[in-house]
């Protein structure tokens, strides 16, 4: 299985959310955080800065999840702050000390800084943010490259600005950043190949798509078009084919994982997130089927317990259905929360594996 680093998912502003910051509703404050991708900055819907242009606006469901794509907190609304905590205040001057490195410091550097231990820093900086120093820093020349690739005619350039000392630095971890050669990213995947078919199962719609490194989509709908318009709009650029007898056979083992997720798909996965969400996402995978953990417990499965939204976040942005089981995860009560591709399709998923489950248990006896 081959892992690959692009950018955190967030969402567009929604109107209701806009009017929230144009107003700057603290009642909003906890629902939804909002990043600025011109001044890499994530502030509270409630921060007396300036207001932003709405086309510039990405929305995130925490600080977390912002921290991942590479912002850092605002220091007029101090979105991290937890009563006014100096641990919390120490982190966030690293943060905006990290995004104004060109280099990626050292934990040396970060450490003299702050005045605190190599070891104290990394433990606090990752209970903080769920990430280490490096894995922030990654974060931020991720985010830099990735509008730079956008507002430049240059790559070489692009590169520069992103902090990288050369084109094979660029060429090495900027595919592996973006998840696809810079110039494919610039371009929305063109240079890509990737077949892809649509079918039909007990779910509902059903879309499998693959690259050479494996598959990168699995998608659930009531509709086939929807899902393809989102395929499609997702890998705009890229060369998309139609299915052949070899890849006929691999929607039909992904079929049989939808109609039982006990199944072991055995098929290599092109696996697109941030190093943070590859964690959760491996950590999915270790669920058995009929087992359910809630975010809380899947985050202290990972080693961080107070990333339990962030999980959340995590889980969300899974774009392969139950080859990634997501469905396993739950409220901490039990109760169903919510899933990409709907609710009452995670009912029935996590059903089927129950009553798998049971007639094995039975059998054995």
């Amino acid at each position: 299985m081959k892992g690959q680093i692009v950018v955190t998912a967030s969402q567009p502003v929604t109107d209701t959310q806009w009017q929230a910051i144009l107003k700057r509703d603290r009642n909003a404050d906890g629902r939804f955080i909002y990043g600025v991708i011109t001044t890499g900055i994530f502030c509270r819907p409630s921060c007396p800065a300036r207001r932003p242009n709405v086309e510039n606006v990405r929305i995130f469901p925490d600080g977390t999840a912002a921290l991942q794509a590479g912002f850092r907190p605002c220091r007029r609304c101090n979105p991290l702050s937890v009563a006014g905590s100096p641990v919390t205040a120490t982190v966030t001057a690293l943060c905006r000390h990290i995004e104004h490195s060109h280099s990626l410091p050292t934990l040396e550097e970060l450490a003299t800084q702050c005045g605190w231990s190599r070891y104290h820093l990394q433990r606090q900086f990752k209970a903080i943010t769920g990430l280490t120093p490096r894995e922030y820093a990654l974060a931020v020349r991720r985010r830099r490259l990735c509008g730079n690739l956008q507002r430049h005619s240059s790559i070489l350039r692009a590169m520069e600005d992103a902090g990288m000392e050369s084109s094979s630095q660029l060429y090495t971890q900027g595919k592996q950043m973006l998840g696809m050669l810079p110039g494919q990213y610039r371009s929305r995947g063109a240079g890509i190949t990737i077949r892809f078919a649509m079918a039909e199962c007990s779910l509902g719609s059903l879309l499998v798509a693959e690259t050479a490194q494996g598959i990168c989509a699995i998608s659930l709908g009531d509709e086939p078009e929807p899902l393809l318009l989102e395929f499609q709009a997702r890998f705009a650029g890229a060369d998309l084919l139609p299915p052949d007898p070899a890849f006929d056979d691999k929607v039909a083992r992904v079929i049989a994982l939808m109609e039982d997720p006990h199944r072991n798909l055995s098929l290599p996965l092109d696996i697109r997130g941030t190093v943070f969400q590859q964690r959760v996402w491996q950590a999915l995978q270790q669920i058995p089927p009929g087992t359910t953990l809630s975010y809380q417990e899947l985050a202290e499965k990972i080693g961080q317990p107070a990333a339990a939204r962030a999980v959340a976040s995590a889980c969300a942005a899974n774009t392969l259905a139950v080859a990634i089981p997501c469905h396993r995860i739950v409220r901490r009560d039990g109760s169903l929360s919510g899933y990409r591709w709907g609710v009452e399709r995670k009912r029935a998923l996590l059903e089927r594996e129950h009553e798998e489950s049971e007639c094995e248990k039975k059998q054995r006896r």
